[in-house]
Formats: structure tokens, sequence, C-alpha cells
């Protein structure tokens, strides 16, 4: 009888969304070339979306939750790979068309498989997860165009989720001024800490109606959307970039073209789930180097037990979270 292992399983049953643990068989998961023995995987907006079906997130059911998870290859017919090798995946469509990483065992596409970066274990990787690769995508591509710190500070909004954590901690370590937006008054030392010169608390923005505003900022890392990113577009400065990651705030923009064609804003569109190998590979090895975060024990700061997952998600949809939560998986 083959093993079977401890999996938390999203499924719709009668139109509803049920996400439970089930036991499974290797058999029973996806396709795939890579079977990865999990060691750790983390919490984001996204899984908590998916787990309470409070966003469509999954294209097809029954699926494994988690979009990250890091651990030790059981055995693979990649020959990139081989059994002990410690690996990660983030994104690639895992809890979304593919089995996650909320399971003992995950079986996986060689492609999506990164080597673990050095100086980095399973936890420390998913200290990080998509969050800490998509803060990194977004510099990456930002800088790619042309952003430098002399052209002015950067905006990170969202600050005190994941990503704006991990974004103002690696931008201030580039060397950038950073101009932390919140709505959690009680974050303003925490975000400090990371790196940030200054905080603006949301309530107290003046988002202005004019296509173009006075400048304030040389670029910008939005989580919120809506109009906070209309605002961004107006107080942007000249050939600046604005990353686009999130909509916590909406999924509506509102916007004209002026801003664009006056002050050459670019406005990049992040898509951490379909980047390609290459640039992974890439912008996982500046995460290891010249994008590595200084201040991760700050950021990374709950870990939690497989068991507790299905109580972790409710806090996400409140929006009261700060920093990034670790699922330790296997021993």
């Amino acid at each position: 009888m083959e093993k079977t292992f401890k999996a938390f399983r999203i499924h719709e049953i009668d139109q509803k969304i049920v996400a439970r643990f089930d036991q499974l068989t290797i058999d029973e998961l996806g396709p795939g070339d890579v079977v990865v023995r999990v060691l750790y995987s983390d919490i984001n907006y996204k899984d908590a979306l998916a787990a309470t079906g409070a966003g469509k997130i999954l294209r097809k059911y029954p699926l494994v939750g988690g979009i990250d998870l890091a651990g030790v290859v059981e055995s693979s017919s990649d020959a990139r790979y081989k059994s002990g090798d410690h690996v990660l995946v983030t994104g690639c469509g895992l809890s979304e068309t593919h089995d996650g990483g909320y399971a003992e065992y995950a079986r996986l596409n060689g492609e999506w498989v990164i080597p673990m970066p050095p100086g980095y274990g399973a936890f420390k990787a998913m200290s990080l997860g998509t969050a800490g690769f998509t803060a990194a995508l977004a510099i990456h591509r930002m800088e790619h165009n042309g952003q430098t710190p002399a052209k002015g500070p950067i905006v990170v909004t969202g600050a005190t989720g994941g990503v704006g954590s991990i974004a103002i901690d690696m931008l201030s370590a580039r060397g950038y001024e950073v101009i932390a937006v919140s709505s959690k008054p009680k974050s303003v030392d925490y975000l400090k800490s990371l790196g940030a010169s200054k905080v603006l608390l949301r309530k107290e923005i003046d988002y202005g109606k004019r296509p173009i505003e006075t400048a304030r900022f040389g670029g910008a890392i939005d989580n919120v959307g809506g109009e906070m990113l209309t605002w961004l577009t107006r107080t942007v400065d000249n050939w600046g970039n604005i990353a686009s990651i999130g909509l916590a705030g909406s999924a509506e923009l509102h916007t004209m073209v002026i801003p664009f064609i006056i002050r050459g804003v670019n406005l990049l569109g992040i898509n951490s789930s379909a980047t390609l190998r290459d640039t992974r590979l890439v912008v996982w090895n500046r995460i290891a180097t010249d994008l590595k975060p200084r201040h991760l024990d700050r950021i990374a700061t709950r870990t939690i037990a497989f068991d507790d997952l299905p109580g972790a998600f409710d806090a996400y949809m409140k929006g009261t979270v700060t920093g990034r939560t670790i699922v330790k998986i296997g021993g």
C-alpha cells in the first residue's frame, strides 16, 4: 500500500469552498517530474483568498493550497535535480492550476524548481516566499527601466504587508530613500526600523483631483490599487516607474494618459507567478546578493504548525497582519 501524507486541500462542494486536511498519496497529486519533501511553506494574501473562497484563485478543484514551498528533493526524473537537493518553488500556478505547498510532499514540474540560493535554507526562503520574490522582481524591473536612487524617493504602499515590508528593506539596502504608506498608526516604528525614512498615514493623504499633482516621488511600489494607484500616477516624477503589485484596496484604476505622456511615467505590471525561469534565477540570485534583506528577522516573526494553518487566514482577510507568517510542514 502506497504511503499517505497530510495535505491541506481546497474543494468546491455544492458551490461552496471547503478547505480541509486530507490524506493523499503521491499519485493523487498533479503531474510532475520532481517530488519534494516539503519542510516549510508560508501564508500570502492570495493563499487566504483561496482557502476562504473570498477570491477566485483556483482554476480547478480540488487542489492542495499554498503558492510557495521549500524542501528537499525526494526523487527526480529531471536531470537537473537529484535526491537530497534543497530547493524552493514560488508561484508557477501552485494552488491555481496545480497542487501547492500545503502538503508533506509535492510533485512538480522541474522548470518551476529553483535551487536553494547561497546562504538560504528552507525556513529563510519561506520567510521571503512569493512576497520577497515579488518585491525583488519589482525592484529588478524598475532598475532595468532606469530607476536609481538619484531620481528621488521610492514610495511603498501597503507597507506593513509581506511585499511592502521586504521592499522597504531591500530598497533601503540599495541606497534608496524610502517613504512608506500605511493605514496602521502603530506601525510607524516598525516601518522605520526596516529602513523607511518617513511614514505617511493613508487617512492623512490628500489624493488631489488634477491629472498631475506636484511631483513627490522618484518611483513607487504599490500593493493597494484603486485610488492609491491613481494618486501615484499623479505624483511620481519624470521618467519614474510605478510597480503595480496588488489590489488590496481596489482592482479599479481611474486615471488619464497625461502623467504618462507629460512626465513619461512608466506603469509596470508585476506578475510573480508567471515569471519565466531565466528571470526567476536572476532575481533569486539578487535576493542572495545585492537585494538581500537586512531585517528579515523583524519581518518574519511568526511560525505556525501545519495543524494551525486553517485558523490563520482570517487575520489576512481582516487586514490585521504585519510582516510574514511561516508554516512548518515537515521535519
